[in-house]
């Protein structure tokens, strides 16, 4: 397995043909990401104990997603089931993978805590809502950009280990070396592909409101609620094809491979 440095242009590329894999079966996809999202807004319901599962389970349920993407590709039969078909192949490292996530991003806000007290640890953790002093002060903001600047690193590490301790039966500590080494060849290509998700995100449904706006003024708020949903249903599913886009475009495989 060897991973390419692949140029700018196919950040592009990733979203564009995460999309075209998202139109061969959207209804399946979307049912998939849909279910995906309900289950864990049902598990996180348990204060604590729900966000220890989710994160544990969130690699496991990335490879599910990952498998139908590929499936759609190669034109095999999809089924409901597959959401759960993460949960086939080397488990134990994809729990591990869960169970470092999560510590790596409670020992990251730990760290923004010295900026604002805990405020931020404690609602993305337990959900309580930051006092008024923290969100006025901007030590919130301050706590906020830490974390992000430290996720950042993290993101690159877990952005295609899943995968490669799924499909390939990499241990977890290779497989994140290896996810972190491909984000850092390809960061040209990561920066475009952030850019064009963004303007699909907010530029694109904005110019798609304001257009509808301009026609049926009067119904702002139910257009408003339709466009969001419709950019929801369709943004997601693709960004999960783009994932699996760009892990093909990156990776090479040995013949053998799994």
């Amino acid at each position: 397995m060897q991973a390419l440095t692949l140029p700018a242009a196919h950040g592009w590329r990733w979203l564009a043909d995460g999309f075209r894999l998202f139109r061969k079966n959207h209804l399946l996809l979307t049912f998939l990401v849909v279910s995906y999202w309900m289950l864990m807004a049902l598990v996180n319901v348990v204060p604590v104990l729900g966000t220890i599962a989710t994160t544990l389970c969130i690699p496991a349920f990335s490879v599910s997603l990952m498998n139908a993407c590929r499936n759609i590709e190669r034109g095999v039969a999809l089924g409901p089931q597959l959401l759960f078909s993460g949960f086939e192949k080397n488990l134990r490292a994809l729990l591990t993978l869960g169970a470092i996530y999560l510590a790596a991003t409670v020992g990251i806000l730990a760290l923004s805590a010295l900026a604002d007290g805990g405020a931020l640890m404690q609602l993305m953790l337990a959900g309580h809502k930051p006092d008024e002093e923290s969100m006025t002060s901007g030590d919130l903001l301050l706590a906020t950009q830490i974390a992000l600047v430290l996720l950042c690193p993290l993101v690159m590490a877990y952005w295609y280990a899943p995968i490669l301790a799924a499909w390939h039966g990499l241990s977890p500590g290779k497989a994140l070396f290896f996810s972190f080494i491909a984000c850092v060849r390809n960061w040209r290509a990561f920066l475009v592909y952030s850019l064009a998700t963004m303007v699909a995100a907010t530029l694109l449904p904005a110019l798609i409101l304001g257009v509808l706006v301009a026609l049926l003024p009067d119904g702002i708020a139910l257009l408003t609620v339709l466009v969001t949903m419709a950019i929801v249903l369709i943004l997601a599913p693709t960004l999960f094809a783009s994932f699996y886009v760009s892990y093909r475009d990156v990776f090479v495989t040995n013949e053998g491979d799994a």
